[in-house]
């Protein structure tokens, strides 16, 4: 097994994906941290594209914690029935919403701690509300992140929870979310799960990978 990649390796890996993802952003559509939280919520198990299909239709007419928390979960299901889980993100939305209301005012709380106490919310969508609506720096460990992170040899771990505070350790605060986003690009357009397009990456040089198919 090769030797994890170095704090200046991980930093030099960074830097050859901006070259590529030059203006690396999330990608769920909001004009809020609710609607930041009510998309993220909605992106488990379901594509940002799809997201953002639904929202587009929900956030004109919907898009405080009172809207939420005063609706009848069957029609919540009915505006979001086409993304995966919807009963249940259904069931956690209004069950949010109801508390930001009651706790918080009908303002989105901006620790990940915080943020972490309400339904539905778990490490990686209080990460990527923190870090995207309050610039709190945060590693949101999702799918793609945590299997380019390991892919690539920035980290070995078996868990996202092991993946991001590895990854805390080997990038410069300042950076995390910007790592966050490198990442997540660099997954979804290039090094995809299947079919990675090595021949299109800048950091075979870097890469365990890449490496091992070469040998």
């Amino acid at each position: 097994m090769p030797r994890l990649l170095s704090k200046k390796e991980v930093i030099e890996v960074l830097d050859l994906l901006k070259t590529v993802h030059p203006n690396p952003v999330c990608e769920l559509v909001h004009d809020s941290p609710f609607e930041l939280l009510v998309a993220t919520i909605l992106s488990a198990q379901c594509t940002d594209v799809r997201v953002n299909q639904i929202t587009a239709k929900i956030f004109p007419q919907y898009n405080k914690p009172e809207d939420f928390a005063d609706m009848e979960q069957a029609r919540l299901e009915e505006l979001i029935k086409s993304c995966g889980f919807f009963r249940n993100k259904a069931k956690n939305i209004i069950a949010a919403s109801e508390q930001i209301v009651k706790d918080y005012g009908g303002e989105v709380p901006q620790t990940v701690e915080q943020l972490e106490q309400l339904a539905g919310v778990g490490r990686k969508t209080a990460n990527v509300v923190a870090s995207n609506a309050f610039g709190v720096p945060a590693i949101a460990v999702d799918t793609h992140v945590f299997r380019l992170a390991n892919r690539i040899g920035m980290v070995q771990e078996k868990t996202v929870e092991k993946t991001e505070i590895a990854l805390q350790k080997k990038i410069p605060k300042e950076r995390w979310t910007e790592a966050h986003h490198l990442l997540i690009h660099h997954g979804r357009y290039i090094c995809k799960a299947r079919r990675p397009n090595c021949a299109a990456c800048p950091i075979q040089a870097y890469c365990h990978y890449y490496k091992k198919l070469g040998q």
